[in-house]
């Protein structure tokens, strides 16, 4: 997607080779117009899919969530880190590792939104282990629902989630695919060579 390379590249902050801060437009502030188009992306890419749900993780998925969610016209449902006293019944939950915070956390979503008629398509805005995903995953396998596919607004194509997720015939689309940040250098995977980056 050629506005959020455009926009990773001129407001980008690579603080490692592992990590890149986009925190001016994506995942603590929000770009809005840019935002929206990231939604009508995923919207395009998953429109053949039949989808009835968007299910993503607080808090920084809930953005290109709603928007994909607005331009599918169908419902977000966000899975929460933390307890809540109005969700304490009939939860699904799942277990998720944090490289980041290096710790265990439970994500949880009511079981009445989301049900084996579903079909679900997950959303976040980075996928770097793959841990997140799967957590989701797990929430929609114990619901009895059906898994649309994964999209993706950055994809770290140099870390083993996007290989994890394929491996088991899971669709995964990524707006932006994250070739290297060495030397503080932004590259993205080119589009011909991509499968190769990705299963290195």
């Amino acid at each position: 997607m050629k506005l959020l390379k455009e926009k990773i590249l001129q407001e980008g902050i690579v603080l490692s080779e592992n990590v890149l801060k986009v925190d001016s437009f994506l995942n603590h502030q929000m770009d809005p117009v840019l935002m929206s188009e990231i939604g009508r992306e995923f919207a395009n890419r998953f429109t053949s899919e039949s989808i009835t749900k968007v299910l993503t993780i607080e808090s920084s998925g809930i953005g290109p969530g709603i928007m994909a969610a607005m331009h599918l016209q169908v419902p977000l449902i966000f899975a929460r880190k933390r307890k809540s006293m109005t969700l304490t019944d009939n939860l699904l939950t799942s277990s998720v590792y944090s490289f980041t915070k290096q710790e265990d956390y439970t994500i949880s979503v009511s079981s009445k939104f989301i049900t084996s008629q579903d079909n679900v398509l997950i959303i976040d805005d980075f996928l770097a282990n793959g841990q997140a995903a799967l957590g989701l995953i797990d929430l929609i396998n114990e619901a009895g629902a059906a898994l649309a596919g994964v999209g993706i607004v950055i994809e770290k194509g140099f870390q083993e989630g996007g290989r994890v997720l394929r491996e088991r015939g899971i669709k995964v689309e990524s707006l932006a695919i994250l070739k290297s940040l060495k030397d503080g250098n932004i590259q993205f995977a080119d589009a011909a060579t991509e499968e190769v980056i990705i299963h290195e």
